[in-house]
């Protein structure tokens, strides 16, 4: 289904109106973003200690939940695999719970792989799209060359590393995240509210 360009239009306003009706909310939670984003910049070891003990409440209810359907659903196909992946969560999650420690330095080397597969594709993307984008080709070869050098920190920092690296990130992601939503506040609160319905 398609929607016509008077549709469109209507929904766009529509948008508009509830972002200029709701800017303050979104402010309050950019601001609190910020502010957890740099704690777990400046105590980076607790956020990392924090964010492998939520994965690993995530993982372990995850796993319960999908034990429990697949068990109230034995005769739909794939119960093994189902019944295998469940107790995969499980076993993860309460390993992750149990010894966060372990578990940090487990989703750190994940981290790695994350930067390295990300730098390498940002890297090839760059160099085969150099005549496509002349003016941000440049850009993207950075960002992969980045993530790469990100990669080779942290792996040569191990073990030490994986106690800062998880909470480092987490809390620079928390971070430009609550500015992206408090620029989108401050934007949404100039919108005029009868321009935009009209």
């Amino acid at each position: 289904m398609t929607l016509s360009q008077p549709d469109l239009d209507q929904l766009r306003r529509q948008v508009r109106i509830a972002l200029h009706d709701h800017w303050r909310f979104y402010l309050i939670e950019g601001i609190v973003l910020v502010i957890l984003g740099a704690a777990a910049v400046i105590v980076p070891p607790i956020a990392t200690l924090s964010f492998t003990i939520l994965i690993g409440w995530l993982f372990l209810i995850s796993g319960v939940v999908g034990l429990f359907t697949t068990f109230r659903m034995r005769g739909v196909p794939g119960f093994w695999w189902s019944l295998f992946s469940a107790v995969l969560g499980i076993v993860v999650g309460g390993l992750l719970i149990a010894n966060p420690i372990t578990g940090a330095f487990s989703l750190t080397f994940l981290l790695i792989v994350l930067f390295i597969i990300e730098g390498v594709v940002s890297v090839m993307f760059a160099l085969e799209h150099r005549q496509d984008l002349p003016g941000g080709w440049g850009w993207m070869l950075a960002s992969g060359i980045i993530d790469l050098v990100l990669a080779t920190i942290i792996f040569a920092g191990l073990p030490g590393s994986a106690i800062w690296a998880l909470g480092l990130v987490v809390g620079f992601n928390l971070a430009f995240g609550g500015i992206a939503l408090i620029m989108m506040a401050l934007y949404a609160r100039r919108i005029d509210p009868i321009s935009a319905a009209t």
